[in-house]
């Protein structure tokens, strides 16, 4: 935890610590809170819980402390990112709601996922959470409408409309407003490749539910698929950020009405079993929340999660400064797909499946797929080499 990081060179175990207390949703955490704060270098703290993407989950934890001590001048700074963070929020929020009015006076089907929607269902309030975009769920049935009404909307498309009705499909459908930082992410069930198996989009669309935030009733996942869904996204992104453990602690500390045999079902419907169960022990070996006894079994016993979890704990206090090299990436998403043979169709699919990264600029519509293919785990090798 010292050199190649943005953090300095100095330890940082102590802050790493008052992280992980304050991001756990327990109450008995307070007095560890209170404890680590004595001797805390604050402004490395704040880079620290900024580079997580927990600035808000601190705020509040300090504030649930008496602000535990806290000199002035990190006080203010703390309290001026949060008011960044509460404007960003309120402005995607007026960003999604003409977005969502869009949608319906033209038909199109949509669901919210993960930014504020997890923010609310972990910390009752949408704008405590770190996010960057708003990410909506389509079928891709639907994509291209979807697409040309962002566009009508004022956003530049990065995936050009030739590449769509040629059939390709990239990471995701992202837009970006010129001038702001506000980003859009469109998604199908063929762009969430991490699934281990196919996304059942229409078992989301028939089990989603409507939440409010700011004031509106927006389309969501039921509970139980958006757990699935962000432990399969933390595992995409190796669990590299605080912010997606302390998400599935919160969710799960804060809905003991979860349906946990239907959180079973839903993993095992796309192969993700091995990825909730990872979400799980990050939850408890970091965080202090309890495997729920429905899940104990399975998820203890589950050697292989057990390992993985050991992996992520070795690299998630850098925040993604000092990744696995690709040897190590690889294993990772063998293992995390299932192992044996179904972890290695996992691998070869990811390895194999372009994105918009290995299209040839200018020419997105008439690449040919199977070069892209081959090209691909080459891109992944300059891209990760082996420092990651």
């Amino acid at each position: 935890m010292t050199a190649l990081t943005p953090f300095g060179a100095k330890p940082f175990e102590r802050e790493w610590k008052f992280l992980c207390a304050c991001a756990s949703p327990l109450p008995s955490s307070g007095g560890n809170i209170l404890a680590l704060a004595a001797n805390l270098d604050w402004d490395l703290a704040l880079e620290l819980a900024e580079e997580h993407s927990v600035i808000g989950v601190v705020a509040e934890r300090l504030k649930e402390s008496g602000d535990a001590g806290m000199p002035v001048d990190a006080r203010e700074k703390l309290q001026a990112m949060m008011r960044t963070q509460q404007l960003f929020s309120l402005s995607m929020a007026a960003e999604l709601f003409r977005i969502l009015d869009a949608y319906g006076k033209a038909g199109i089907e949509t669901i919210l996922v993960k930014g504020p929607v997890v923010s609310y269902l972990a910390y009752g309030d949408p704008a405590v959470r770190s996010y960057v975009d708003l990410d909506l769920l389509v079928r891709d049935a639907a994509i291209l409408p979807a697409c040309r009404i962002l566009t009508a909307l004022g956003f530049e498309a990065d995936v050009p409309e030739a590449a769509i009705l040629a059939g390709k499909i990239p990471g995701e459908y992202l837009f970006k407003r010129a001038g702001a930082q506000q980003i859009v992410e469109l998604h199908t069930e063929k762009t969430f490749r991490y699934y281990p198996r196919p996304m059942r989009i229409e078992d989301l669309f028939a089990r989603r539910r409507r939440v409010i935030l700011e004031g509106r009733e927006v389309p969501a996942l039921c509970l139980e698929d958006e757990l699935v869904l962000n432990c399969i996204h933390g595992a995409k992104h190796f669990w590299e950020r605080l912010m997606w453990p302390a998400d599935i602690a919160a969710i799960v500390a804060r809905h003991p009405e979860i349906a946990w045999e239907r959180v079973k079902q839903a993993a095992c419907d796309v192969g993700a079993e091995r990825m909730v169960h990872v979400g799980l022990l990050l939850a408890e070996s970091l965080l202090g929340v309890p495997v729920p006894a429905e899940m104990a079994a399975g998820t203890h016993a589950d050697g292989t999660a057990r390992e993985l979890v050991k992996q992520v704990e070795g690299w998630l206090p850098t925040a993604g400064y000092l990744p696995p090299p690709l040897y190590r990436r690889a294993m990772f998403r063998l293992k995390m797909g299932g192992g044996g043979l179904s972890g290695m169709a996992y691998l070869m699919r990811l390895s194999l499946s372009p994105t918009e990264e290995d299209w040839a600029e200018g020419r997105e519509e008439r690449g040919s797929r199977v070069w892209e293919a081959i090209k691909r785990p080459f891109r992944l090798m300059r891209k990760y080499g082996q420092d990651g």
